[in-house]
């Protein structure tokens, strides 16, 4: 004997309904998490080895013009930041240059580089929370639905007091709807942040070690400077992060 699927939900009890209903609507919103979040760990991974090449080859200046065009990356999107906070703090103490810097203002941007770091951290990660929970709770969900779907299914054999399996099967078919139901969403959701979170991962590993290196050439500049009147940088250093 054949069941339709469709037909199977539509006679489904009341709460099994609401389960189905609740364990669609996590599916939903899981594929749409996964798809925005697949576009943009790609850009981000893209955006950011190819920035990362350019910091680490080309001058300053160039650098920075290159951050502007790569901002789906994380790195390129601190250092912009960071790179407009050194102008800011430069005009507002009257230097003419992120070289001429104190101590106490070098510090202070170099907090705020590890604050930017960890807001783009957080920034990747959104999403991830989602996925997660329905990866662990959905196929409990549906499982709650099974467990109501069977208890119905028995209460109308003990009604009808036929135990036959043309009777019964019905009833327990739509009982299981909804465990598969749940499964169709913890499988992908399971997967899917487990991917994500190693390619997060990754980025963030880079982020720390960027942080950490332009944490340094923070407090070396010597060539390459943002002028104090605006965030575009001098013409030629000896390179980016150098001295």
């Amino acid at each position: 004997m054949s069941f339709d699927v469709f037909g199977l939900i539509l006679q489904a009890g009341l709460i099994v309904k609401l389960v189905l209903i609740i364990l669609f609507a996590f599916s939903l919103v899981s594929w749409a998490i996964i798809l925005s979040k697949w576009k943009e760990v790609r850009g981000a991974t893209e955006d950011s080895e190819a920035f990362l090449e350019i910091y680490h080859e080309q001058p300053f200046n160039q650098a920075y013009d290159a951050a502007g065009d790569l901002d789906r990356g994380p790195v390129a999107t601190v250092f912009v930041a960071i790179c407009d906070e050194m102008g800011r703090v430069a005009r507002d103490k009257g230097r003419s240059s992120i070289h001429d810097l104190g101590p106490a203002e070098t510090a202070k941007v170099q907090r705020l580089l590890r604050w930017y770091a960890v807001r783009e951290g957080q920034r990747l990660e959104r999403g991830l929370s989602f996925l997660a929970t329905t990866g662990s709770s959905t196929v409990y969900i549906g499982l709650f639905g099974t467990v109501i779907g069977i208890i119905q299914a028995f209460q109308g054999i003990a009604q009808s007091g036929n135990a036959s399996l043309a009777v019964v099967a019905p009833g327990i078919a739509e009982a299981l709807i909804a465990t598969a139901v749940g499964l169709f969403a913890a499988i992908p959701a399971t997967i899917f942040y487990n991917h994500f979170s190693a390619g997060i991962d990754k980025l963030v590993h880079a982020m720390e070690q960027f942080v950490g290196e332009f944490g340094d050439d923070i407090g070396t500049f010597t060539g390459a400077s943002i002028t104090a009147a605006s965030s575009d940088l001098v013409e030629d250093g000896d390179g980016a992060g150098r001295s």
